[in-house]
């Protein structure tokens, strides 16, 4: 008895899921077609470049070279940048020692009369 209902509902399943569908159309119509050359180029024929003198083309020109020189004058500008920074820095840390300095000879030179008034 188990055995028939699970064919039965095997056979109802198959007939279910193999029912004549639609197929779906991957590339319909309105769909936007490439507006370049598509084909392959095999790596050995007669089209193909090889893979140094491709990037000896890009190495060349005009855009590529353009991004070094943009990216070296970026560098630059952020090395001259720091260096200011520190020397920003250093001028301020230079300028609390002076004061620190400064402060300390205060309080010598007052404790220092202190004494002297109280040996008086």
């Amino acid at each position: 008895m188990k055995n028939a209902i699970f064919t039965g509902f095997a056979f109802v399943f198959s007939v279910v899921s193999c029912a004549r569908k639609e197929p779906v159309d991957l590339y319909p119509a309105d769909s936007p077609q490439a507006q370049y050359d598509t084909a392959a180029v095999d790596s050995f024929s007669n089209g193909a470049v090889s893979v140094d003198i491709a990037r000896q083309i890009r190495m060349s020109s005009k855009t590529y070279q353009d991004s070094v020189k943009e990216a070296l004058r970026l560098q630059q500008e952020e090395k001259k940048l720091r260096e200011e920074l520190e020397k920003e820095n250093k001028s301020k840390a230079d300028e609390e020692k002076r004061k620190a300095d400064q402060e300390k000879k205060q309080k010598t030179t007052g404790e220092a009369a202190a004494v002297e008034i109280k040996t008086d």
